[in-house]
């Protein structure tokens, strides 16, 4: 692997000595992008088209051309990438297949991402083919990635896992140029994360972070590396290590912006919220906002934090309203409805907001996506009065955030189980659920937590310390006044617990 720096320094080095041949100049643009000179990238690559077109190298030059397209495109310079394209289209001859398959990729990404992924995906089939057929390897990788996310637009999930799947084929032997290695380890990611297969997305952004780690010195990606590093470590109940990934990336993409700097924030904004500190909390989530990220359902459950159900409520419903392209943004808005609407008293919204979560699962879905079901309809059934046909759901739902390696989830989802078991009756098994899951929660770092809502009204939350003494107490057969006695607590209270 080249090693970012010095290959860029040499070839600057050779440039202010005599003019760098065509390929030269790509390859010392390739460098620049490596080490986060973007804005050296297109004018390096300009003064190679014209070298080719100078030299009779017209096929070459507009190759080089649509790696300036590519290059716009993945910074969000949509009309200077057509420009670009229009402008290759009148230097490509026309009766160049190969070139006009790379410029009718082009058109197909403008497509895609101006809301039209099965118009688009013809024309990325088109490309791969070309590509497949000319040895295009580059090309044809960024066209399987095209069909990839037309397919994921247009939910179709399976179709979509097999293509990404081919595409890393090359990735993986070492077959594509770096900016583009890198560009598909972060869509294979961000892909299985939409849909939930959080195995493969840890699979994969080990693999991205041993390929980043190999390109010595690079900064492209490395940010991006982060932000999916920070993610899963989230989930996997490391909040202390993700909070300095998410940090890290921070301080990496606010100096070289990409969008992956808004989801970066966002992150930070999570990690402070679950660990009970809010107003650092506030100030990521309003960066986030800042940069153009949606930050919900993050800012309505800080919202329920600060014990403001209302706004939490109007901030949810106003994003629900809306179409989103991001294929897991709903399921998570709709599971923390269910959770602040039970918070607020809102038994009948929850209600419905977990049986909209539901329709979104099946018995083929993601085992998160199936733990969010179980885990909101379970608190919705207990929310309502019936224990016994919430506590297997809840069951289900500790057990699958157990087998996905969610330590938070399941500790919510335990707690509730305890409080499932206190309401059938069995005081034994409601001490101990709650204190492994309280245990669970302290390890973690959870500060605040509610431990999971279950309806409304005062001690609907968690069961508290003394909670726990008075059903430890129950659980020795001790009676109603001497529970009181021990605790200083009236016998109306101790009935009632």
């Amino acid at each position: 692997m080249p090693e970012w720096p010095a290959e860029y320094e040499t070839l600057r080095e050779a440039d202010r000595e005599h003019r760098l041949s065509a390929e030269d100049l790509e390859r010392l643009a390739v460098a620049a992008f490596m080490l986060g000179r973007d804005d050296e990238v297109v004018p390096l690559r300009e003064r190679a088209i014209h070298e080719y077109v100078a030299s009779g190298r017209r096929a070459d030059g507009v190759a080089c051309g649509f790696w300036i397209g590519w290059h716009l495109m993945m910074r969000g310079d949509v009309a200077q990438a057509q420009g670009w394209t229009a402008r290759l289209q009148r230097l490509a001859d026309a009766d160049d297949p190969r070139l006009q398959g790379m410029l009718a990729q082009q058109a197909a990404v403008a497509r895609m991402w101006g809301g039209d992924p099965a118009g688009a995906l013809p024309e990325f089939e088109r490309s791969f083919e070309i590509a497949d057929r000319d040895a295009e390897t580059d090309v044809l990788v960024l066209a399987l990635l095209g069909r990839g996310r037309c397919l994921q637009l247009l939910g179709r999930d399976d179709e979509c896992t097999v293509v990404m799947d081919e595409a890393m084929t090359y990735v993986s032997a070492g077959r594509v140029q770096p900016q583009v290695a890198g560009l598909l380890y972060c869509a294979v990611i961000d892909m299985c994360m939409g849909h939930f297969d959080l195995a493969r997305a840890q699979e994969w952004t080990r693999a991205l972070s041993a390929w980043v780690d190999d390109h010595g010195g690079s900064v492209a990606y490395r940010g991006t590396c982060l932000v999916h590093r920070a993610e899963i470590l989230q989930l996997r109940g490391a909040w202390k290590e993700a909070a300095e990934r998410a940090v890290e990336a921070c301080a990496i993409l606010d100096a070289r912006p990409e969008p992956a700097v808004a989801a970066a924030h966002y992150r930070v904004g999570e990690l402070a919220r679950l660990r009970g500190r809010l107003d650092d909390a506030e100030a990521a989530y309003a960066r986030a906002s800042r940069l153009g990220l949606e930050v919900q359902p993050g800012l309505a459950l800080l919202r329920l934090a600060q014990g403001r159900p209302d706004a939490a409520l109007a901030g949810l419903d106003r994003v629900l309203g809306e179409p989103s392209d991001d294929p897991r943004a709903r399921p998570l808005q709709l599971a923390a409805r269910v959770e602040i609407c039970l918070a607020a008293g809102k038994v009948a919204e929850a209600e419905d907001a977990a049986a909209s979560l539901a329709s979104l699962s099946g018995t083929d879905a993601p085992p998160f996506l199936r733990a969010l079901v179980e885990h909101a309809t379970g608190a919705v059934l207990l929310a309502r009065g019936d224990p016994r046909a919430a506590l297997p759901r809840l069951r289900r739902a500790w057990t699958l955030w157990r087998d996905v390696d969610a330590p938070y989830e399941a500790a919510r989802a335990r707690s509730l189980v305890a409080r499932a078991c206190d309401a059938l009756g069995d005081t034994d098994a409601a001490v101990m659920e709650a204190d492994a899951a309280r245990a669970a929660l302290e390890r973690l770092g959870a500060v605040g937590e509610p431990f999971g809502v279950v309806g409304s009204g005062a001690g609907d939350g968690p069961l508290s310390p003394r909670e726990l003494e008075v059903l430890r107490l129950v659980a020795t057969g001790a009676t109603n006044r001497a529970i009181a006695a021990e605790l200083v607590l009236s016998e109306k209270t101790a009935r009632g617990t």
